[in-house]
């Protein structure tokens, strides 16, 4: 190889080229000696001639076998491979004009450097001036359009935001529920100076901090001094500025953000570009298009742009020299020129609730206000499920209700406490009674879905759920020692009517101490012993069950109103084909007067005033429980129609359904509840007076008669409370009578002598006295004159009143919503009257079996004295007066004519076993009498006065007046205040195992533990309504023949009395001739 030609200095190789990599070659640099020195050396270094020579010999070599390897480098790229084609991107600009290549890089030795694309365009084309002298100069922003439209049009293969079928994002909807929010683009357009900015600014305002909403604004400031800095004016560089706006505000939309654009924006194909992206994209967009005449917002023009237009100071002003092209179907129009700031905000607002989008899950009907929890609960059992919760239902432990639990468990059914599901557990009781709301997580984002319908886990408390709704007041179901025992660990219960009608089913009770005195204060907040509704809670069990229910079926209660009772459902779907844009709820304990209809039409007006086209009135009386002293909900609801149908409420724009809650007079607390279930029902708007849900002081003292709440707090504590969500409240103060017009209105503070106030006790009084319309010439004192004002009431409604408080004591009335469907009867009873009232009885016809004295023609058939008592040896019968499994007070009764089947009355209400479910069939064996006069000489106590008591103790529940042949297997005597009440205990003849039970201990060996449950109910059944434990003469029962003793004994008591007439009748008892 011939030596390189350089000197002997040694030097560093370079670096090799990146382009070479691994082919440059490790001995370029290996001979660092000039070849004469070499020689020179070797003359005088002959000893080592020979490794020289060696080593000369190897290197040759291993030089062979480089260059064997080696691999020359790819070529250089070329400056035409790496630039744009200048004919592609010069197209016709330079048509005729010659245009040069771009040159080819020439690649150094021995190494080859990047070449490099001069900017813009590879290679600046520099002609001679003789060559493009004529051509036309290029038109960059055309080019550069071009070129963008070319590059959009060109998706490139390998952008792939994500793979099919992966999900590399959160899933939106739970983004946006989780938000409390839809994503939407609220897209603004119209001329400079229509008001885009000032507007947008205020709703930003009032989205942000009013409503609690993320909200973002783009508009031409923050997009000309970032995003679209690089743009000008063109046509297509203001297509480009409205694209790059679409996609960002597709973004933020797609992240949860209530997005404004805010761009003039004139050509409609840019905006319908805008549109496509996020239909595409499944996000909501909302063109909102400013309407306003050009000469007004060339009179407006805030910035001076329309003069330095028509001056031609700035050229393609739209509107002046440049098109606007108006949209065709916006989704919202605003004429600002007509329309304060305000306004136009409120209807923008408007149209997002009504679309649903300030929420965060789809609505059915945007126009109705979303439950709490998101979706309403419906646990109404329907179809097959309903057939197979009815099987189940009789397989179960059971739980008595009272009417108030009765009412409880429609509210939650029905889903007017959404999201509760069932009677309260102890964790949700607790966060209700401290926080007047409850956390809950409806999808499931913390793991903490359904967390309040398990066993109360008081560690539990590390993880918070994100949602927080309003659960104001306790709903609770109270339950005895008794009920507890029978509960025992059973997974499920079905509670029971007190007409023993299955009503539902509870899952996985969780049975806890009721801590009265705790709920009494964290409720009501006051001490009033004698409140009613306190003395309810002081009255019930001293447990409390909690757990999840299913309603075998809708509940209803026979008292003709249950047209009136909605489920919230079925009140949304009214709502909706009234064709409501909003509703607002208004609720009184009384009839409705002139002045509450000025409240509703007032507030219906205000409605209007800000938009809306149709406000539908829910005119909402509450049906639960209620004190003594409240109009009954038959006379309110009555009232109310003749109200709508006279014509002083529009029927087109007013629903009437009853709210099925209870009354618990809890005033601030209590009025949260009334506005949550409002809510719940669709009501964005709440009409509330002074004093809700307010009473006077019921405990004797100086106090009495004051009210328990301030009238004022309660509508200020539901403004502030914990869960209102959107919820507005509507306030209104009292309201006077005008004599000038007859009229109902606020007072004219100018003329106040022509307005006088008629307080519920004085239209209470003069109802009494059945006042009618006074003369044109109002007189000073109403009551000494028995007029009422004319227009007051409408003259149905009135005349409703006036019925009412002068037959309130003679009459039948609905005094809240109690069922009145009674227990299964005997197929000869004749019922008459009302269940659950007073006038409720059940007579016995002549087909009656067993009937041993046929009565005189026409009368009816005496259970106690005509139906035969029956022998051991066929069977005494019994006659049924309380079926097993129910708490019904009924029982014969002995002073009215024929003897018929009547509630147990005290103080005129009827009386229930409040101690739990009866486990047995109550009644009495006919022709025996425990004669007052005949003392126990073993318990010193007396006969009781009443036919003797007989308890059926098999499983199968009888009928109420049905006649049953039974077995005597013993007898308990109850010692009750000094008299002897004999329970005989049998079991009917058609039992399966009747033959061979002749004995308690027979009936134990079948049925363990039915003679302790017995005693034990017999003992403290009377406890539970603050009464001492009765007294049995011996734990142990009679035997049977001890049993057959006292009704031989009774037989004859009952002869002398009612046969032989030679016993004094005590009890002015009805007795057949």
């Amino acid at each position: 190889l011939p030596p390189p030609a350089r000197a002997l200095t040694p030097r560093r190789a370079p670096a090799p080229h990146p382009a070479q990599g691994r082919y440059a070659s490790p001995l370029d640099d290996d001979d660092d000696f000039e070849p004469a020195a070499r020689r020179h050396r070797g003359n005088e270094m002959k000893p080592h001639v020979a490794f020289a020579l060696g080593m000369v010999a190897a290197a040759a070599l291993l030089i062979t076998y480089q260059q064997a390897m080696y691999k020359a480098p790819p070529p250089c790229p070329t400056a035409a491979e790496m630039c744009p084609d200048v004919k592609s991107v010069l197209g016709d600009v330079l048509k005729g004009c010659p245009v040069p290549e771009c040159p080819q890089a020439k690649c150094p030795t021995p190494r080859c450097p990047e070449p490099q694309c001069p900017t813009p365009y590879c290679p600046k084309v520099e002609l001679p001036e003789s060559i493009t002298r004529g051509c036309p100069e290029p038109d960059k922003s055309r080019i550069v359009a071009e070129y963008r439209a070319a590059q959009l049009a060109n998706v490139g293969a390998n952008i792939i935001e994500c793979a099919p079928g992966q999900n590399c994002r959160a899933d939106r909807s739970k983004r946006f529920a989780r938000l409390g929010q839809q994503g939407v683009t609220l897209w603004f357009t119209g001329l400079s100076g229509s008001g885009k900015t000032t507007i947008t600014e205020l709703l930003e305002k009032e989205l942000t901090f009013r409503h609690g909403k993320m909200v973002y604004r783009i508009d031409g400031d923050n997009l000309r001094t970032g995003l679209t800095k690089d743009l000008g004016f063109s046509p297509s560089d203001r297509g480009e500025s409205v694209r790059r706006a679409s996609e960002t505000a597709a973004l933020f939309a797609d992240a949860g953000v209530i997005t404004m654009v805010t761009l003039i924006s004139p050509y409609r194909d840019a905006r319908n570009r805008a549109r496509s992206l996020h239909r595409d994209k499944g996000l909501p967009f909302l063109e909102t298009y400013l309407d306003v005449p050009l000469d007004v917002v060339r009179s407006r023009d805030p910035k001076g742009l329309y003069k330095k237009a028509d001056a031609g100071q700035i050229k393609g002003f739209t509107g002046v020299s440049a098109p606007y092209e108006e949209p065709l179907d916006p989704e919202i129009t605003l004429k600002t020129h007509e329309l304060t700031v305000q306004e136009c905000v409120d209807n923008i607002i408007k149209e997002l609730q009504r679309r649903g989008l300030l929420q965060g899950e789809p609505l059915a009907n945007p126009a109705l206000a979303p439950p709490d929890g998101g979706s309403v609960v419906d646990l109404v059992a329907k179809g097959e499920r309903l057939q197979a919760l009815k099987a189940e239902a009789k397989t179960l432990p059971g739980v008595p209700l009272r009417d108030l639990e009765v009412n409880w468990l429609q509210v939650i059914g029905e889903g007017w406490a959404s999201p509760l599901r069932g009677f309260m557990r102890e964790g949700a009781l607790m966060q209700a009674l401290h926080f007047n709301s409850m956390l809950v997580d409806p999808r499931n984002f913390t793991g903490m879905q359904g967390y309040t319908e398990k066993p109360t886990d008081w560690l539990h408390t590390e993880v918070h759920p994100p949602t927080r709704v309003s659960m104001p007041i306790p709903i609770t179901l109270p339950i005895t020692d008794y009920t507890k025992k029978v509960v025992g660990s059973a997974k499920a219960v079905t509670l029971y009517s007190s007409a023993g009608k299955p009503l539902a089913i509870l899952r996985n009770p969780e049975i806890y101490e009721h801590r009265k005195e705790e709920i009494i204060a964290r409720c009501f907040g006051i001490i009033d012993p004698d409140h009613p509704y306190i003395k309810t809670i002081q009255s019930a069990g001293s447990w409390l069950m909690g757990g999840e229910v299913e309603l075998l079926g809708k509940i209803t209660y026979n008292d003709g109103l249950d047209k009136f009772r909605l489920t919230v459902n079925e009140l949304r779907d009214e709502f909706s084909r009234k064709g409501a844009d909003t509703v607002f709820a208004f609720q009184t304990r009384n009839p409705t007067h002139a002045g509450h209809a000025f409240l509703m039409k007032d507030a219906q007006r205000q409605l209007k005033k800000r938009g809306f086209k149709n406000p539908v009135l829910w005119l909402s009386p509450l049906g639960g429980w209620t004190k003594d002293s409240d109009v009954p909900l038959d006379v309110r609801v009555q009232q109310h129609e003749a109200v709508i149908n006279e014509g002083m409420l529009d029927a087109d724009s007013t629903v009437m359904a009853i709210w099925p809650s209870p009354m618990i007079y809890a005033g601030p607390t209590e009025v949260q509840f009334h506005a949550k279930s409002r809510r719940v029902g669709g009501a964005s708007f709440f009409v509330v007076g002074r004093d809700p849900a307010g009473m006077p002081r019921t405990t004797p003292g100086p106090l009495k008669g004051e009210d328990l709440y301030h009238p004022d707090h309660g509508r200020y504590v539901l403004s502030y409370s914990p869960g209102v969500g959107e919820m507005e409240f509507l306030a209104f103060d009292k309201v006077y009578y005008d004599k000038r017009d007859h009229t109902m209105k606020q007072k004219d503070k100018s003329r106040a002598d022509d307005f006088i106030s008629i307080s519920g006790t004085k239209m209470r009084t003069l109802a009494a006295l059945g006042a009618t319309p006074c003369p044109n010439q109002i007189p000073t004192d109403l009551v000494a004159s028995k007029c009422i004002p004319p227009g007051f009431m409408v003259e149905g409604g009135w005349a409703k009143m006036v019925d009412y408080y002068q037959n309130k004591d003679t009459k039948e009335w609905v005094h809240y919503s109690t069922q009145h469907e009674p227990p299964a009867l005997a197929t000869y009873a004749r019922p008459s009257g009302t269940f659950n009232h007073p006038s409720f009885a059940v007579a016995f016809q002549s087909t009656t079996p067993h009937v041993a004295t046929a009565p005189a023609p026409g009368a009816p058939v005496s259970p106690w004295h005509h139906i035969a008592l029956g022998d051991a040896s066929k069977g005494f019968n019994m006659v049924t007066e309380i079926p097993r499994g129910t708490t019904t007070k009924l029982e014969v009764q002995k002073e009215l004519a024929g003897n018929p089947i009547k509630h147990d009355l005290k103080k005129g209400k009827v009386r229930e076993y409040s101690y739990g479910l009866t486990f047995f069939n109550y009644g009495m064996l006919p022709q025996t009498w425990e004669d007052p006069a005949v003392r126990d000489m073993a318990s010193n106590a007396t006969g009781d006065n009443d036919p003797l008591d007989i308890l059926e103790l098999g499983p199968a529940p009888r009928r109420v007046g049905e006649v049953v042949p039974v077995k005597v297997l013993g007898n308990l005597r109850l010692i009750d205040q000094g008299e002897l009440d004999h329970k005989i205990l049998a079991l009917a003849l058609d039992h399966p195992k009747a033959a061979a039970i002749n004995s308690m201990s027979d009936l134990d060996k079948e049925y363990p533990g039915t003679t302790a449950a017995l005693v034990d109910w017999l003992k403290m059944y009377k406890t539970t309504d603050g009464k001492a434990v009765n007294v049995l003469a011996s734990d142990t029962p009679d035997s049977a023949a001890a049993a057959a003793a006292v009704i031989t004994e009774c037989h004859g008591a009952w002869k002398k009395l009612a046969v032989d007439k030679t016993a004094p009748n005590p009890g002015k008892f009805w007795l057949p001739a």
